[in-house]
């Protein structure tokens, strides 16, 4: 009997035991089943040039985006449309040339510049789908209404570590819809200090920021590798070698993201899209639509995809952000190549409120850039063969209209303004990898060029990138290469009249 009654205690006891055990089961299974599908994570940096691992720099240390790169595809031949930050940005949010958005530049003081008030963006399509959306970090378009996410959260400035924290919550809301989070950090964008402790005082990038809670690697001027359309110069050394460390801090911030990512349970069930606004803070990249200013980073970690495909070489536009990430959304109609119904009908039935800044051509539903989605789909991948740029404005100061069109060959810049000496940003003048040669006088050295020619621009520049990938060789006014000057210049009129660019205008009259 006391056996009995010993054994039925037990299995009472097991019994309770297991009940619990599967409360348990059952919440823990709860929670992860309310971490929606197909969320989006778009990472923008700041002025980061294709400089990481993933990109063969074998002395930068960027793990966390290496192992994004691992798990993912690395773009070999994606380009901004501009390389200033708030005009970048703007087209990486609309998938409109900034020509048609109207932010045709810098949108903080008195630059001023913003986006036609009836223009859509990334994140209100994606919260008409039924997308949760918050930013954190660099906004720098305008106005908000335009580019309005549901939720701010809090952080900026150089501290990368918190940035990332702050989303943690965001991403780990149980809740049946999908997210999107758009985190954009200000390194390595150049900052006010300089290191006074190095002869020539670089510029430090914002590493004054750096902390036990805001960590980075750091390097010496010996380390770094000196980019062909840069001078090989001690000043430009010091520079790379902040420059390098900025880029690392904003990179441990990445792999703190992604472990966030992965304890809310949703890594998995999350495209995380790593890309930069455009080349590096230096003369002869950033403002320019030379190959250093153009070529950007962009890696793709893509959990649903048919199959890994570590590495494309189709020409990618910062046009083609949002369409891709509208079809990845189930949102974008590749046949119309616009946002599907019924969301295109209600944002143009609010866009009818906007009071002011209307322009038909910047409308919701106007894209210039398509999906690279199919890339993931299907074995061939043809027809992404060009690319093309439209650049104005950077600070109000600085009005030097380019229009570039880029083949895997050939590139055309047409320089609007070749009358006038290319201005320079305040920061890019002042520093010391461009003062130094400067200096030195017109003639002197400056990467790929001379100081003057740097400085003073032909009307059109021709370059094969194949036999001439640093761009020193202008070809336009080779006669062996008329035809080709001819072909290009059609594609740039017609480029132009497509996507309605009012400096169309300056064939006729200049």
């Amino acid at each position: 009997m006391i056996l009995s009654i010993s054994k039925q205690s037990h299995l009472k006891r097991v019994t309770i035991a297991r009940a619990l055990l599967g409360v348990v089961i059952s919440t823990f299974c709860c929670t992860w089943a309310f971490a929606a599908e197909r969320n989006i994570v778009l990472i923008v940096a700041d002025d980061h040039g294709c400089d990481a691992g993933c990109y063969g720099n074998r002395v930068i240390q960027t793990p966390s985006i290496d192992a994004l790169a691992s798990e993912g595809t690395v773009f070999t031949k994606a380009f901004c449309t501009t390389a200033s930050c708030s005009a970048s940005r703007s087209v990486i949010l609309t998938g409109m040339h900034n020509h048609a958005n109207g932010q045709y530049g810098h949108e903080h003081d008195y630059h001023k510049f913003s986006t036609w008030a009836n223009a859509g963006s990334l994140p209100r399509y994606l919260e008409k789908a039924g997308y949760r959306t918050a930013r954190c970090g660099k906004f720098h378009v305008a106005p908000e209404s335009v580019y309005h996410f549901q939720q701010v959260l809090p952080g900026g400035g150089r501290n990368d570590m918190e940035m990332a924290d702050h989303c943690a919550d965001f991403v780990s809301q149980e809740s049946e819809k999908p997210f999107f989070l758009y985190l954009c950090f200000n390194d390595p964008h150049r900052g006010r200090g300089v290191n006074r402790n190095l002869p020539h005082q670089p510029n430090r990038f914002g590493n004054e920021a750096a902390s036990a809670a805001n960590p980075t690697v750091t390097y010496t001027p010996d380390d770094v590798v000196v980019p062909e359309f840069l001078p090989d110069t001690a000043a430009c050394r010091e520079e790379l070698a902040e420059y390098y460390q900025s880029v690392s801090r904003l990179d441990a911030a990445v792999g703190r993201l992604v472990e966030h990512l992965k304890s809310a349970g949703v890594y998995d069930k999350t495209l995380i899209v790593y890309l930069s606004d455009h080349g590096v803070a230096m003369p002869g990249a950033k403002t320019t639509v030379y190959e250093g200013g153009m070529h950007s980073p962009l890696v793709v970690r893509n959990p649903y995809a048919d199959a890994h495909k570590p590495e494309c070489d189709a020409m990618i536009s910062w046009v083609d952000i949002t369409p891709t990430l509208l079809d990845f959304a189930g949102v974008f109609d590749t046949n119309a190549n616009s946002v599907k119904q019924p969301i295109l009908r209600e944002m143009k039935q609010e866009a009818q409120q906007a009071e002011s800044f209307k322009k038909p051509y910047a409308a919701a539903g106007t894209f210039h850039g398509r999906s690279f989605l199919p890339y993931w789909k299907n074995d061939s991948f043809d027809g992404w063969d060009e690319v093309y740029a439209s650049h104005t404005f950077h600070e109000i100061t600085m009005y030097y209209p380019m229009r570039v069109v880029r083949e895997r060959k050939y590139k055309l810049i047409w320089n609007i303004a070749s009358d006038l000496p290319f201005p320079f940003a305040s920061d890019l003048w002042a520093a010391p990898t461009w003062q130094y040669q400067y200096q030195l006088g017109p003639q002197a050295n400056y990467g790929s060029w001379t100081v003057d020619r740097y400085v003073h621009r032909p009307k059109f520049e021709l370059f094969d990138l194949e036999s001439d990938p640093h761009e020193t060789r202008n070809l336009a006014d080779d006669p062996v290469h008329a035809e080709t000057l001819a072909r290009l210049q059609q594609k740039l009129k017609t480029f132009q009249r497509e996507t309605n660019d009012p400096w169309l205008l300056k064939w006729q009259y200049e």
